[in-house]
């Protein structure tokens, strides 16, 4: 196995633009390997960045919300968040998606910290909030797409549910990752 050499990165010898699609846009760069020299023809989807929010009522309850996520013909259970729009603060876009996703607003908001939303092949982050003392706003707010359900649980029952790998969506598993770990 070759050693780690930060200084000999990968070369973008030209980039060509893909099909639109409805979330992202992708991006053919041909990119040399420094390791052998040769050119591979990689893809990128440039997307925009998404955040999400652990949102803790005062009884200390979390909110997840339950949807049908169309990649794997399911729903799951994960944390409300969504896509931050163009020109938009991500602290912004979290309270917007919370909010419509859900109806609750908050006052107290706390940033986690980011990852990259899938690096093999995306451009995007994530960023990851908590929100505390949420409350009933008003009324939900979907997209056409959407479909969500609303389900609180406790602390205790969502730590056993991440230990136990219930959480399918490696966005909600990060922010939790990250909320656990401030909390502890």
């Amino acid at each position: 196995m070759p050693e780690n050499k930060d200084s000999e990165e990968w070369q973008r010898l030209r980039s060509e633009p893909g099909p639109s699609l409805k979330i992202f846009n992708v991006r053919f760069d041909h990119m040399r390997n420094p390791r052998n020299g040769k050119t591979e023809r990689m893809t990128v989807l440039e997307s925009p960045d998404a955040a999400n929010v652990v949102a803790r009522n005062q009884e200390g309850q979390i909110l997840f919300v339950r949807q049908y996520r169309f990649g794997i013909g399911r729903y799951t259970l994960e944390l409300p968040g969504g896509m931050v729009e163009p020109g938009e603060p991500q602290e912004a876009a979290v309270r917007r998606e919370l909010r419509e996703e859900t109806g609750v607003v908050s006052d107290r908001w706390t940033y986690l910290g980011k990852i990259p939303s899938n690096p093999v092949f995306q451009d995007s982050y994530i960023y990851h909030w908590l929100a505390e003392d949420v409350r009933l706003g008003e009324a939900p707010q979907l997209d056409d797409g959407e479909e969500i359900f609303l389900e609180w649980l406790s602390p205790e029952t969502v730590e056993a549910k991440l230990r136990a790998g219930h959480f399918e969506h490696p966005h909600t598993v990060n922010a939790l990752l990250l909320y656990f770990n401030r909390a502890s």
